[in-house]
């Protein structure tokens, strides 16, 4: 039998108009905005993705719809407006063409970016009281893990997915974030969304976005290095330039050895910053500049430990961390709360100047609070001697989220332990004021879980007095008012004081009534 002309040929011929037609349609939306998505409450929502390059897009949400037109290179953004906070999940929609996303169980609430090397990585599975953790699991909790990856460039996307928080998958959590948002929840009943883009062993340099190390000229060694691995730059085009000549000088010889049977040289380097995950920029590329616009609330950061035998110039390292992802995000300066490191290894308590191990490096995460809207939790009674990464995560959460609820949230709580202000010299003491006294100085003691304890009748300890010799000994200090007096009968002429500033300064008892311990500091810069 004769087959008709639609037999013969309609179907392929329908196949490729339908591929014409409709086969070039696309439409993606950006890695965060998956099922279980917490939004952010009360400022403009960003949501973004990728389409056919000139087609509509539009994004139905909580009674608003957005219409945009995707770029050339096929790139759309609509922005909400301000959300308020919900307990009741709810779907969008993003429409192009015959294309369509529905994403379910949003929630609205407030968006927190966790960040740093392994004390943020270490999961709730790995705290004090796991089972226990994870049995009381709340389901206004949900995460975002972003996986490991860092690029000579930066990214567009990560793959990742949120969960909710339940026994089953909380362990994975980071404990940190986990517990710092389990506090949130606790006190504002409302969602909170975790993002959780660290990576254990990091150093900081690889965190830091380019337009970071510009801001710091303390970091020009830097900045030049990646400034020359960028086309765009003069020294970046002259690299380029020459690597190109080099190439083509390569392929020219290689061509003549394979003619004669030889093996070719190495390929010439791309000049770009290669090397791994602990060069300058690289995980920024690829585990936040992704993340960038995604509205959120702050950031929390607990990372140093990679970079423990630094001093001031890791405080100018946060300063290019801090100032460029704010300025790169282009939400103003939004919160960025910081863990100093806890107590680790061993001192030894003869050696009264102390200035060993990370005492430095927390004397720049002190320095660091100078930059505006930032916050440290003082970790220095929580550490374990014997263990880099201390299983008290509840408490760091606890100390983080109680940052968050003064300077955020407007709680009128004192949002850290005693930090130091200034000093006086009385004669043959010192007198020592601070900053966080809340409800008063007292001697008190840490113990795993369990509130702090207070001694009525303790003695402070790890004071160390000098005079002009610079020679520290150990001293007598006592509460007086909202100050410390310190002194010694070995120093007749103090002129300078430390607190706890060694590497594990065990058993440092200087607390506020807030059951928040007093950061080391010390007076001098010697």
């Amino acid at each position: 039998m004769k087959k008709n002309w639609l037999t013969q040929f309609g179907l392929p011929i329908f196949f490729f108009i339908s591929l014409a037609i409709f086969g070039q349609e696309k439409l993606e939306v950006c890695s965060l905005l998956t099922d279980h998505v917490v939004l952010q409450q009360g400022m403009t929502v960003p949501l973004w993705g990728w389409a056919s390059p000139g087609a509509e897009v539009s994004v139905s949400f909580a009674g608003q719809t957005k219409i945009v037109t995707a770029d050339k290179n096929g790139r759309w953004q609509v922005r909400l407006e301000p959300l308020t906070a919900s307990l009741t999940p709810a779907e969008m929609t993003i429409c192009s063409g015959s294309r369509v996303i529905v994403v379910k169980d949003i929630l609205i609430g407030e968006v927190w970016l966790c960040s740093g090397q392994s004390n943020m990585a270490m999961t709730v599975s790995g705290c004090l009281n796991a089972a226990q953790e994870k049995e009381s699991a709340s389901p206004l909790i949900r995460h975002y893990r972003v996986p490991l990856r860092h690029s000579p460039w930066p990214e567009e996307k990560v793959s990742g997915r949120w969960e909710v928080s339940t026994p089953d998958v909380v362990g994975s959590f980071t404990a940190t974030g986990y517990f710092f948002a389990r506090e949130i929840v606790s006190q504002l009943n409302i969602p909170v969304g975790i993002i959780n883009s660290s990576w254990g062993g990091t150093r900081i340099e690889p965190w830091i976005c380019p337009e970071g190390y510009q801001l710091v000229p303390e970091l020009k060694t830097i900045n030049e290095r990646i400034q020359a691995a960028h086309p765009a730059t003069e020294s970046g085009r002259q690299r380029y330039l020459g690597y190109l000549r080099e190439l083509q000088e390569w392929i020219e010889k290689t061509r003549s050895l394979i003619d004669l049977g030889q093996i070719p040289p190495e390929l010439p380097a791309v000049p770009w910053i290669d090397g791994d995950q602990q060069q300058p920029t690289r995980i920024y590329n690829a585990m936040i500049h992704p993340l960038i616009p995604w509205a959120i609330r702050g950031v929390l950061w607990y990372q140093g430990e990679a970079n423990g035998n630094e001093g001031e110039s890791y405080y100018h390292k946060m300063k290019a961390l801090i100032g460029g992802w704010r300025g790169v995000w282009k939400q103003g300066d939004f919160s960025f709360y910081y863990v100093q490191l806890p107590n680790y290894r061993y001192s030894d308590a003869r050696n009264a100047a102390g200035g060993d191990g990370w005492a430095r490096l927390r004397e720049a995460q002190l320095a660091a609070l100078g930059i505006p809207k930032t916050g440290m939790a003082v970790t220095i009674d929580i550490g374990e001697a014997n263990d880099i990464h201390p299983k008290n995560k509840q408490d760091v959460g606890k100390r983080l989220a109680r940052l968050a609820l003064a300077k955020d949230y407007n709680y009128a709580i004192v949002p850290t332990g005693p930090l130091y202000k200034k000093h006086v010299v009385e004669g043959n003491k010192i007198r020592i004021f601070f900053d966080c006294v809340g409800k008063g100085l007292i001697v008190a003691r840490k113990n795993g879980l369990a509130p702090v304890e207070e001694r009525p009748k303790g003695q402070l300890t790890w004071f160390s007095l000098a005079g002009e010799d610079k020679n520290f000994v150990r001293a007598e200090a006592v509460i007086e008012g909202e100050t410390i007096v310190v002194s010694s009968p070995l120093v007749s002429k103090p002129v300078a004081v430390r607190y706890a500033f060694t590497t594990n300064p065990a058993g440092c008892n200087l607390y506020n009534r807030d059951g928040l311990p007093a950061s080391p500091f010390r007076t001098d810069n010697w």
